[in-house]
């Protein structure tokens, strides 16, 4: 224990400087805390030049991301989503389908990988970074993974502040009703907290429709998460079984190991949803494990920011960005649909 906090302290205690001043920058200027980090990083990127910060903006980057991933089960509340009917969550999570595979869809036409269109598919259908860093924890690791993610969750940011302006004048043309706003801005905004922004800013009718309808979204992290860990998993296993020629019961073997390509992260998250959800923890206990979440997501993504290359995220290209947004565009045209249709 000694010898590991010697070689990593420089590394964790500059993520968590630079994440307290991300912190301050956004308190200071009601902005996206999220973002800054990520920005905060990538303009220091040269500091990762060190070796003796290395290791621990590495760990930063990895076990304590993944450790603010599995709090967020602090954050499902079952209980408020059920009493909203099924209709809607119903029409939300349909949405959210439908935004995954247009986004994984328009990453193939434009030439990207899969993989890629499932993470820019997710980020913009459930909850912005939060999704974006879920998803990319259990999609299969590649040499571009951190830059992609690097690039989603700025993208993913950018285009999320971007509806919190625009999506309420768009509301207020339409002639929307207060809970007609509500369903639309929190249908297809992003992130959390540019959905309450949106939603409040409208009236107080719409932001709390628009919260209700965020967290059936967020509710979806789980199952699109487990879902895209299970496909990948057993296709990852399928290939290997593939090159090494084993016979079929090996092969059968394989494919009922995938149960283990589930990271420890993501059973977490199970049982602290499910814990969460029975009232046997105060309530104090579930706003402290939100905030805890919430301090180790954005000292990862500075971390993430670090160690990520501006060169080679500009080599991803512009594509990923017109996926971005023609994804983005896409959930907010079927939500307006749906009110047309239904509400």
């Amino acid at each position: 224990m000694r010898d590991w906090f010697r070689t990593h302290y420089s590394g964790i205690f500059l993520s968590i400087l630079l994440g307290v001043a991300a912190m301050a920058i956004s308190l200071r200027y009601s902005a996206p805390v999220m973002l800054f980090a990520v920005l905060i990083g990538l303009a220091l990127r040269p500091l990762y030049d060190s070796e003796a910060i290395q290791s621990g903006v590495n760990w930063c980057a990895r076990p304590l991301l993944l450790t603010g991933v599995a709090l967020l089960g602090f954050r499902v509340d079952l209980g408020m989503i059920s009493d909203i009917g099924w209709m809607v969550p119903t029409i939300v999570l349909s949405c959210l389908i439908l935004t995954i595979l247009a986004g994984s869809l328009l990453a193939r036409w434009l030439g990207l990988s899969s993989q890629f269109g499932v993470l820019i598919g997710g980020s913009v259908a459930i909850c912005g970074v939060s999704a974006a860093v879920a998803i990319s924890s259990s999609l299969p690791k590649s040499k571009t993974t951190e830059r992609e993610l690097a690039l989603t969750i700025a993208g993913v940011t950018a285009m999320s502040t971007l509806a919190m302006v625009l999506y309420p004048i768009i509301s207020e043309l339409l002639s929307h009703t207060d809970v007609q706003a509500g369903i639309f801005i929190g249908a297809s905004i992003h992130d959390v907290a540019q959905v309450v922004g949106a939603g409040y800013s409208v009236s107080e009718d719409a932001g709390d429709t628009a919260t209700f309808i965020k967290l059936i979204r967020v509710s979806g992290l789980l199952p699109v998460v487990l879902f895209i860990g299970l496909i990948y998993g057993v296709r990852t296993h399928k290939t290997q079984a593939k090159e090494s020629s084993v016979t079929s019961n090996e092969s059968s073997a394989i494919l009922r190991s995938v149960w283990g390509y589930f990271p420890p992260f993501l059973i977490a998250y199970i049982i602290i949803a499910y814990v969460n959800n029975t009232d046997f923890l105060a309530n104090y206990v579930a706003e402290f494990g939100i905030d805890c979440s919430r301090f180790f997501l954005i000292v990862s993504l500075v971390a993430i920011g670090l160690k990520t290359n501006l060169k080679d995220v500009a080599s991803v290209g512009r594509e990923p960005l017109i996926a971005l947004i023609l994804t983005t565009t896409f959930m907010a045209m079927i939500a307006l649909g749906a009110i047309e249709i239904f509400f």
